[in-house]
């Protein structure tokens, strides 16, 4: 069995307009959200294999207070670029060849992807995945190149509106 996490990236900042998109950095509910969100999935599943973030400054921030709550350094943290302005089909394309060694990953990227990831494994549709969201998908596949839609499907949706 297979597990994956689509984590979007905390809420950022845009105080600072010269920045480069990849450059913006998280605002104080996103620097609230990202450790709270962490500890809650700790809490949840508390052993994990690999984190794999988007370049983009927010969403390897949100993954490094992730590394933190799983007492691993951000050195362990897999940065991808494929992510960062990702279609579905790109980052399917980073989970179907991930080592079959590894069962539990967390993946953090940006929207509207993550929702249409979101939406590719759910029986209800999501309109949105918030800053910060949280989309566990469970997979009866062995290997994960043979994970899919037909094998594959959303068991929890966590956000931190739900808790604060």
């Amino acid at each position: 069995m297979k597990t994956i996490f689509f984590i979007r990236h905390a809420k950022s900042s845009w105080e600072d307009m010269s920045l480069r998109d990849r450059d913006r950095p998280l605002n104080p509910r996103g620097l609230r959200d990202a450790p709270f969100m962490a500890k809650l999935l700790k809490a949840k599943t508390p052993q994990i294999d690999k984190l794999i973030s988007s370049p983009a400054n927010r969403a390897f921030t949100t993954a490094s207070y992730f590394a933190e709550a799983y007492g691993l350094d951000q050195e362990q943290i897999q940065v991808e670029n494929a992510i960062y302005e990702a279609s579905t089909l790109d980052v399917m394309n980073i989970i179907n060849a991930l080592d079959d060694s590894l069962n539990t990953v967390l993946v953090f990227g940006h929207n509207p992807t993550f929702t249409s990831l979101a939406n590719m494994f759910s029986q209800q549709y999501i309109p949105n995945v918030p800053t910060c969201g949280i989309v566990e998908i469970r997979s009866g596949a062995s290997a994960w190149k043979d994970l899919n839609q037909d094998n594959s499907a959303l068991i929890n949706f966590h956000y931190p509106k739900q808790y604060f």
